[in-house]
């Protein structure tokens, strides 16, 4: 999962906004800062507004050379992923269909402390009717 960062050069430095993703925004003084700075914003407020219960915007395709995918996270990804499969049903309930605690499944939804085994994800997409795929970039 990625987003689209637009990036134009003002003043002397490189301005970064996300267009699916407006509140996030940053700069850097190279590129290449402005690149990792990026991606700092982008899993930094994505963690953020997870906690707060936000759902995720779907990222949209942006062409031109101003554009740049930013890569989210996996850990954040993944907390984003299974919200999104319980769809509406309680954690409690997730956890007794995996055979796991109340709390595993908390965890495994928070992006600042999930750190699934691929075990752990197959018995979850297994479960969920779901084919897991994983892949290096």
């Amino acid at each position: 999962m990625q987003y689209q960062a637009k990036i134009s050069r003002e003043d002397g430095v490189y301005i970064v906004t996300f267009p699916d993703l407006p509140d996030v925004n940053t700069y850097g003084e190279t590129l290449d800062d402005a690149l990792k700075n990026a991606g700092e914003a982008l899993n930094g407020a994505l963690q953020a507004d997870f906690g707060r219960g936000f759902t995720l915007p779907r990222p949209r395709p942006h062409k031109g050379r101003a554009y740049h995918a930013i890569p989210v996270a996996p850990h954040v990804a993944v907390a984003y992923q299974l919200r999104a499969l319980r769809n509406g049903r309680s954690q409690s309930d997730i956890a007794r269909t995996l055979g796991v605690s109340y709390q595993a499944v908390q965890k495994l939804e928070n992006p600042r402390s999930t750190n699934p085994s691929l075990k752990t994800l197959e018995k979850i997409a297994e479960t969920f009717g779901k084919r897991l795929d994983v892949s290096f970039a």
